[in-house]
């Protein structure tokens, strides 16, 4: 099997299941009935769903460098940092109209001034900061900027941070320092030669520096503190390396989480307005109260359509991409 395919498809079933896990995230937030742990810790703390972002981060800086690097060689320099601008203003422009919209629908269960989009947008703008320098200046830049987010984030901006959702505009400092890291990560993956067996073992002592840090430093993703930041980056990318080995000792892929991976913009643009349908008609017996079993068709429905969604764009070559 060729290794390139294999590295392409097993980023994007990467991408599509922190998307499908992003999707179901959203849903899962709303209803009384389900466990704390299946929800975002409100402030200290680490639930499996505080590691979702992080994972669309990585996933993110597995391509970043190889994408940068190719359309500089096609399209010089300007262009291709014109792109990589319009791309990241573009995220945080949407996630600005859909953090507008949500509040207004009332399909967020809190209202926000900031989201997710809005936080990957500015990690990409400082992450474009850095992405021509060596991979292993990058390391240093990402930990430079942690440590500087950490002490700010102790002295000044700690009540405004709480007071947004993902961190607000400071937490993108710290997103920021997440996704330059990551495509240090990406760029030693892509180094078949000779990083490439590394690969592992470095994710695993980015964790193991993480849980370290969490004795002096709290974990949580409120605050994109970071301890979660070196845990989550971690253990997201030894996630996607399973992923990867899945692919290239069975040879085989996913379809659905690789079509998911695809058009991964996409159909989270489209939970949303699903989202909507459950959560818009404001009966509690239809969402926040409804019971078990109306929660797991209503999830069902979600993750189905989108995935048949998916399927069908995928079988047309329709691939949407900022």
């Amino acid at each position: 099997m060729n290794d390139a395919r294999q590295r392409l498809e097993s980023i994007d079933e990467f991408r599509g299941f922190s998307i499908l896990l992003m999707v179901l995230a959203d849903y899962l937030a709303g209803p009384h009935i389900v466990p704390a742990w299946l929800k975002h810790a409100p402030d200290i703390g680490f639930t499996v769903i505080d590691i979702i972002a992080p994972m669309f981060i990585v996933a993110i800086g597995l391509t970043f460098g190889a994408s940068f690097r190719a359309r500089l060689a096609r399209d010089g320099r300007r262009r291709t940092v014109e792109h990589f601008l319009a791309r990241n203003l573009a995220l945080i422009g949407l996630g600005a109209l859909f953090t507008v919209l949500g509040n207004l629908s009332g399909v967020v269960v809190d209202r926000s001034d900031w989201g997710l989009l809005q936080a990957i947008g500015f990690a990409g703008l400082i992450t474009l900061l850095f992405i021509a320098v060596p991979a292993r200046l990058r390391w240093l830049v990402g930990l430079l900027l942690l440590v500087a987010y950490q002490f700010q984030l102790n002295n000044a901006w700690l009540v405004t941070v709480l007071s947004s959702t993902h961190g607000g505009l400071e937490g993108a400092l710290s997103w920021g320092a997440m996704m330059v890291m990551a495509t240090a990560l990406g760029d030693l993956f892509h180094d078949t030669l000779k990083g490439r067996r590394w690969f592992p073992s470095v994710s695993a002592g980015v964790l193991v520096l993480g849980l370290l840090l969490a004795l002096l430093v709290p974990v949580s993703k409120h605050r994109v503190s970071a301890s979660y930041v070196l845990i989550t980056l971690g253990a997201s990318s030894l996630v996607f390396w399973c992923f990867h080995l899945f692919d290239e000792r069975l040879g085989r892929s996913i379809p659905i989480l690789r079509e998911w991976g695809r058009n991964s913009l996409l159909l989270y643009v489209l939970h949303g307005v699903l989202l909507g349908a459950f959560v818009a008609p404001g009966i509690p017996g239809w969402y926040e109260l409804a019971p078990v079993w109306l929660v797991v068709l209503q999830a069902l429905f979600m993750v189905g359509t989108l995935s048949w969604i998916g399927w069908a764009l995928d079988r047309r070559h329709f691939h949407f991409a900022l």
